[in-house]
């Protein structure tokens, strides 16, 4: 499903605006906004023949910019030969439809740029379907743009009911029950994630997250780690399906990596709420790293936007977890100057670390980092157990971390390290419980 046509072959030419209201807060530069939503237009193949930020005091309701910015852009823009203008804010139906009656020329915003994207990216079908799902939710209420033809029909009696009211009508009913059944089938593969957790605790792996605003530099990470060869380019949502690899720590013990579906500035409800099933594997990890692009200058906002959508999911206080690790990546893009500071400032730090994903420096500072977080939550207990019970002394050795070993006549002392989800099965293997 596509709320434009964009043929591969033959760029459509396109025009991004970004409005920068006046008086209102910014948290990413009109600049850096411009710049993001240019490379947004050009993930899906448009070809950008103009791009500026168009400052306006306020908001219109009716067609959003005032007459005067319209009477400028739709000249400018016919001479240019744009078919496409992107406006890189929310729209209403009302302001898209009249823009396009105005400027005689497709309109979509920054919510149907990133659907487009997320279409075109996504490959698994749990991947499709909420991107499907984030679509449906998406047009349901600009149903009445596609149906201006049907002005002759007429719903209800009298002078009540609108043009096309009976058509559209139907097709809203089309749409909800698609998302009726892409819900439940995205409520069946939220149950099969639970029993994958489950699972995983039952094994278990410690589970390791990677977040962070797209094109942060994850899924390079988390190739420089794995060796996966997870799709990974210098494009926003190059990654869409997550991923998941086993990977070793320096001390032995085995984690799983998890890269997730990169944030953005404004990320649309529905994309939120359709990839909510994806998302949840980052409420349930044992470890969250974000990853910041330190050589964006606008990484402390990125930053930000990062930790209102996971607030968003319930994870409040994020940074004061202590499951949360901060990576500061792309060493490799700044001054020596600069890259000596941020070294400095990461000196000695458990949750603020310096790597380079390209280059693998610091990775093994990072991963030692994760196996110091993830033996601090595990016991630390000596367990004596008879010479003769070979069965314990195997389960120590495949489930714990043993640190030393005190051989005496008749019973070993094992000194150990254990998660906590552990210790009960360890108390039944032992038949009294550890105090």
């Amino acid at each position: 499903m596509s709320l434009i046509t964009v043929n591969p072959d033959i760029k459509s030419k396109a025009a991004v605006i970004y409005p920068e209201v006046l008086n209102r807060p910014l948290g990413i530069s009109g600049d850096s906004r411009l710049a993001e939503a240019v490379g947004l237009a050009r993930a899906i193949s448009l070809d950008i023949v103009h791009s500026e930020i168009i400052k306006i005091r306020e908001i219109k309701p009716g067609a959003f910019f005032g007459q005067g910015v319209l009477d400028r852009l739709r000249p400018q823009l016919e001479n240019l030969g744009a078919e496409l203008l992107v406006v890189d804010s929310s729209l209403t139906p009302i302001q898209q439809r009249n823009l396009e009656k105005k400027l005689q020329m497709k309109v979509i915003d920054r919510t149907a740029l990133i659907l487009e994207i997320f279409g075109e990216r996504a490959q698994t079908s749990e991947g499709k379907l909420q991107v499907e799902l984030a679509h449906l939710t998406y047009q349901r209420s600009r149903l009445v743009r596609s149906w201006t033809h049907l002005e002759r029909q007429r719903g209800g009696a009298g002078f009540l009911g609108g043009p096309g009211e009976t058509q559209i009508e139907l097709d809203r009913r089309i749409i909800d029950d698609k998302i009726v059944r892409i819900r439940k089938e995205l409520e069946k593969v939220k149950q099969t994630r639970a029993i994958q957790r489950s699972a995983r605790k039952r094994v278990p792996y410690p589970v390791v997250a990677l977040v962070g605003y797209t094109n942060a530099g994850k899924s390079s990470l988390f190739n420089q780690l794995s060796s996966a060869g997870v799709f990974a380019k210098d494009l926003l949502f190059a990654t869409l399906d997550p991923a998941m690899r086993k990977i070793s720590l320096p001390s032995g013990r085995e984690v799983i990596l998890s890269d997730t579906v990169g944030f953005i500035s404004d990320l649309p409800h529905e994309l939120i709420m359709a990839f909510r099933a994806t998302l949840e594997e980052v409420l349930s990890a044992d470890i969250i790293v974000h990853v910041r692009d330190i050589a964006n200058p606008d990484s402390r906002e990125q930053k930000q936007d990062v930790i209102k959508v996971l607030e968003s999911l319930g994870l409040q206080n994020v940074e004061t977890l202590p499951q949360y690790i901060e990576i500061l990546n792309k060493l490799d893009l700044v001054t020596p100057e600069r890259r000596d500071y941020i070294i400095g400032q990461t000196a000695g730090r458990q949750n603020l670390l310096a790597v380079s994903a390209l280059t693998g420096e610091g990775c093994q500072v990072f991963l030692q980092a994760l196996d110091d977080k993830l033996a601090a939550a595990h016991a630390h207990i000596t367990v004596t157990l008879p010479l003769s019970d070979g069965k314990t002394k195997a389960w120590l050795y495949q489930h714990t971390e043993v640190l030393s070993v005190q051989m005496r006549e008749q019973e070993a002392d094992f000194e150990i390290r254990i998660a906590p989800e552990r210790l009960s099965r360890l108390e039944q293997l032992l038949g009294r419980p550890l105090a």
